[in-house]
């Protein structure tokens, strides 16, 4: 089984500006356990961003990659030489996509002498209610048979999902929002203590940290809330 992680948060750096996000970052130096670095600032700033937002803590690269087996290997394996924490893929790209991606980040680890980063699959986007689509369980499942480390669930699937993975997969859960807090365009949100209980291992939290007067204060009023 893979231990729970100390600090539980990951603040989400979706900003554009680089020199933004390096100051954001700097801000929660020590106090988040991750940062998150988007589609947003990764399309600005690429590995530069991943850089300079990992001097301050482990990255959470959040791209989800979604493409034929062949190229995600490749993109997987560029994502793993960054030596960053974990990254994602789209789980509904199916077993062999997820598989190749697997493959593709240890491969390149091994080669850079980097320790590999886990390979999480995302299931239902958080802003999605999702009835339409493939369940949640369902695309859990397939992505940790083809090997991946975890998997990223909206808030009302952590309990399902645990139940599906067992113990052995990381769950990451977006669209985290203190007691109280507005939800914005995130559907399917939980609190932190919540989505622990639930069975999370990792909560993402954008702005309710990010757009407040004094971010690493409202950050650590969040973990304290978790003792």
């Amino acid at each position: 089984m893979i231990p729970r992680p100390e600090n539980p948060l990951v603040v989400a750096v979706d900003v554009s500006g680089i020199d933004a996000a390096e100051a954001l970052s700097a801000s929660m130096a020590g106090v988040a356990g991750h940062l998150k670095v988007g589609l947003e600032l990764f399309t600005a700033h690429g590995p530069e961003a991943v850089r300079r937002v990992g001097a301050q803590a482990p990255v959470f690269l959040d791209v989800k990659l979604h493409d034929i087996p062949t190229t995600v290997e490749r993109a997987s394996r560029n994502c793993a030489r960054l030596g960053i924490a974990m990254f994602t893929v789209h789980a509904l790209g199916g077993e062999a996509m997820v598989a190749a991606a697997v493959r593709g980040s240890r491969q390149a680890a091994d080669e850079s002498g980097v320790s590999a980063p886990l390979v999480l699959a995302v299931t239902v986007l958080s802003s999605l209610s999702g009835e339409s689509l493939a369940t949640p369980t369902s695309l859990a499942f397939e992505a940790v048979s083809a090997g991946a480390d975890g998997l990223v669930v909206s808030g009302e699937d952590v309990v399902q999902v645990r139940e599906v993975v067992g113990e052995e997969a990381v769950l990451v859960v977006p669209g985290i929002r203190p007691e109280g807090a507005n939800g914005d365009d995130q559907v399917r949100v939980l609190t932190p203590r919540a989505a622990l209980e639930a069975g999370a291992d990792y909560l993402v939290i954008g702005r309710p940290i990010t757009r407040a007067d004094d971010p690493a204060g409202v950050a650590r009023g969040i973990l304290l809330g978790l003792r």
